[in-house]
């Protein structure tokens, strides 16, 4: 599996480059993580409701071809783009969102911080507060788009929505939760990697 870290950049291009991937590749492409993060933006999911987004102010808002509703994505935050081959490693949808999910909460359980996932209402908590969110699209039995771990970030922009389609859903950061004690915010994209590669079945 190829680990690419592509530091800021924007978003519409980096949705591009995912669906050319994904377009092109065949039934020998080599799976890839794009570990990086965004400057600010909003993404509407294809469940996504415009009532949901609430104040979005200067930050635009993209809708978009994965599943769920909308989230915000920004500096501080990393973004996981799962490009894998699902049919090749003999793993459905649900199962992965479920080993996405594993991976996050792995990782928080070795910064000593006690994480769940909600099957009804996919991502990762902790004591109720959103702190990862899942968003998949699969073309192909290949899945792109992935996750959002918010690191050390800004979360202010969050109250400009409905996060994830939910009124009151509050959100949280491993800064937040950890304050000075947390890691720096290339460690824990590191961390991240590292998990994401951990709970991801090989090729069968």
């Amino acid at each position: 599996m190829q680990c690419r870290h592509m530091g800021l950049v924007a978003y519409q291009p980096t949705l591009e480059s995912m669906k050319a991937f994904t377009a092109g590749r065949t039934a020998t492409t080599e799976d890839e993580i794009w570990l990086l993060q965004h400057p600010p933006v909003y993404t509407q999911g294809l469940s996504g409701k415009p009532e949901h987004v609430l104040d979005p102010g200067d930050i635009p808002v993209v809708q978009i071809d994965r599943g769920g509703q909308v989230t915000y994505h920004g500096p501080g935050q990393w973004v996981a783009y799962i490009l894998y081959d699902l049919r090749r490693a003999g793993v459905n949808v649900r199962e992965l969102v479920t080993l996405l999910e594993t991976a996050v909460i792995n990782l928080l359980a070795e910064l000593d911080i006690v994480a769940n996932g909600d099957p009804q209402a996919r991502g990762v908590y902790v004591d109720g507060c959103k702190i990862a969110a899942m968003g998949l699209r699969v073309s192909r039995g290949r899945s792109y788009h992935g996750l959002s771990l918010n690191a050390d970030m800004n979360l202010a922009p969050f109250s400009g929505i409905n996060p994830c389609g939910y009124e009151d859903l509050t959100v949280t950061s491993i800064a937040a939760l950890l304050g000075d004690r947390c890691p720096s915010i290339e460690a824990v994209g590191a961390l991240l990697m590292r998990h994401l590669q951990d709970v991801l079945p090989s090729p069968t």
